[in-house]
């Protein structure tokens, strides 16, 4: 069945050379070959991330790819300090520590990618 595959998130963006910058550069992601011009793909994890130019890019208004990851405050820091800035949301039974959302043991925090894209991290 479908559940027994590893999924892979599908983001579109508008100017496929600031997407690269950010998907490598800031986010770390390892390029993968792909045959299309208006088309990248990277290694996350055990699963791929495939970016692609659209214009409808940047009009999803709810979280686009989420990473899970071992340190959130880790993460946070590091994107930082590369630029990023952090969305802020008020949902009912998250707090917030700076730029992370906490409920209980779990952590998020979320921020955009150049096309304005949401994309979160999560974990403890």
């Amino acid at each position: 069945m479908i559940g027994d595959n590893d999924a892979s998130a599908t983001i579109a963006v508008k100017d496929i050379q600031a997407a690269r910058k950010f998907y490598t550069d800031v986010m770390g992601l390892k390029p993968l070959p792909v045959a299309e011009a208006e088309v990248l793909s990277y290694k996350s994890g055990k699963t791929s991330v495939l970016v692609y130019k659209s214009e409808y890019a940047g009009t999803n208004k709810a979280t686009a790819a989420t990473w899970q990851v071992d340190d959130v405050e880790k993460v946070v820091g590091e994107l930082k300090s590369k630029g990023v800035a952090f969305e802020h949301y008020d949902f009912p039974g998250l707090t917030r520590n700076g730029d992370i959302h906490i409920a209980k043991k779990f952590k998020t925090a979320w921020f955009k990618d150049p096309d304005g894209n949401i994309l979160a991290i999560v974990g403890s």
